[in-house]
């Protein structure tokens, strides 16, 4: 059963207890199980200060981006977005899409989603060659659940073997996301984005 199924499961919360108490039993040398790149991609996600919303078809993704457009109040704003696929998709909800990087917020695919960090890769096909600080505050990522990889390193595989005439640049990765959390030093002069990922369910 894939994560996100899990996570719509009534019974999942008891099941997952049930299954730490299993483990706490056994020897300390037990090897610790490797989670699945979903749920370890969302799990690290969410750490890092991600909003994470699951949708399984169209329908709930236009009423997902709704939802974020009535919560901000982002109705009748400028957006920065240069994915015509995206602004014809999108159309319908009243925005004005530009490439204004002074705009309310980014709109955007992105690569891949990286799960051994949690974090979103872009390159010049979503971003052109511009730097992540250059970018709106605010992010809207659309993704589909077969753009999860496990490392960073995999996802420059699949942006090399799809782009064999022209190898897209300025690749980078958005991991930073604005939470209420304290940031540990780690973070400290990064490029810190309120960041929402609709994920579509297309496996």
């Amino acid at each position: 059963m894939s994560l996100f199924k899990r996570l719509l499961n009534p019974n999942y919360k008891s099941d997952e207890k049930a299954k730490r108490a299993d483990k706490a039993d056994h020897s300390s040398y037990y090897p610790e199980q490797k989670l699945p790149i979903d749920e370890k991609f969302t799990y690290n996600f969410k750490n890092n200060g991600g909003k994470f919303i699951y949708c399984e078809n169209w329908d709930e993704i236009t009423e997902a981006f709704d939802s974020i457009m009535l919560e901000n109040d982002w109705y009748e704003q400028e957006v920065f977005c240069i994915n015509e696929q995206l602004i014809q998709k999108f159309d319908g909800f009243n925005l004005n899409f530009g490439k204004n990087t002074e705009s309310k917020f980014f709109l955007s695919t992105c690569e891949s989603l990286v799960s051994n960090n949690g974090s979103i890769l872009l390159s010049s096909n979503q971003i052109k060659e511009k730097k992540l600080k250059e970018l709106p505050f605010n992010v809207i990522i659309f993704a589909t659940t077969s753009q999860i990889v496990d490392t960073i390193s995999e996802g420059l595989r699949i942006i090399k073997n799809q782009s064999s005439s022209y190898i897209p640049s300025n690749i980078t990765t958005i991991q930073d996301f604005e939470t209420e959390k304290e940031k540990d030093f780690m973070s400290y002069g990064s490029s810190t984005k309120n960041l929402y990922l609709l994920l579509l369910e297309d496996l």
